[in-house]
């Protein structure tokens, strides 16, 4: 018996026309994305209109509901992808090189790499940190959590975390994603000609990890002491 579905058969493959709406529905999407990141480079997200996000796509506001329930939807949306692509990196050099130095020189190469290539979301991401937008910061604090979190799970398996407590660890988590939002914006200053150049912002960012680094390794004689 043959086993070819029948035409018309819900286990049949998607029509063209369905696969052909699907790739618009995500190039619109994108667009939107694209678009609002271009319009937030001169003002904040709390400032900036649906419909002025629309006419810059050229596509009416029943297009943008289709794909998020408001400007605030959008912008949690891109909280994702400004943070997304930079933990995946930091947390894999964090978990495959062993010295510190390595970890140091990574965090900062692939920080520098990441405002190259994607200033608008960084921009975004720093203005926003504190911004008028509840839900956006909200998101931008839950994903930083999280970061930290991951962060401080990879500290726990290196030898100097011997005898750390979970709420020091994750205290040195939160000093790493604090130390890494501060040098994203430094280099976001320097690549718009503001404060110190890309070099200077990453000889800074080594020695003050450096510093966190040293502190680290005698952390646990003074904590008893303290306490």
């Amino acid at each position: 018996m043959s086993t070819t579905p029948a035409p018309g058969s819900g286990s049949a493959a998607a029509p063209p026309a369905a696969s052909q709406r699907e790739a618009q529905k995500a190039r619109t999407r994108r667009a939107l994305l694209d678009a609002a990141l271009d319009l937030l480079e001169h003002q904040s997200l709390s400032s900036l209109g649906l419909r002025e996000i629309t006419r810059a796509v050229g596509v009416s506001p029943a297009a943008f509901y289709r794909h998020f329930r408001d400007v605030a939807d959008l912008g949690v949306a891109l909280v994702d992808e400004a943070l997304d692509g930079l933990r995946i990196v930091i947390r894999a050099g964090l978990a495959e090189r062993s010295t510190d130095e390595e970890r140091i020189d990574h965090a900062v190469e692939a920080i520098a790499d990441h405002v190259r290539a994607h200033p608008g979301h960084v921009r975004f991401l720093v203005r926003e940190r504190h911004g008028g937008v509840a839900p956006v910061r909200r998101a931008i604090g839950a994903q930083l959590d999280r970061f930290a979190e991951e962060v401080a799970h990879v500290l726990a398996q290196d030898a100097e975390s011997e005898g750390w407590s979970p709420e020091d660890l994750r205290m040195l988590a939160e000093i790493y994603v604090d130390h890494m939002v501060m040098t994203a914006s430094s280099f976001l200053q320097a690549a718009q000609g503001e404060g110190p150049e890309e070099a200077a912002v990453a000889r800074t960012a080594r020695r003050q990890l450096r510093l966190v680094s040293l502190g680290r390794r005698h952390w646990t004689t003074a904590g008893e002491r303290d306490g």
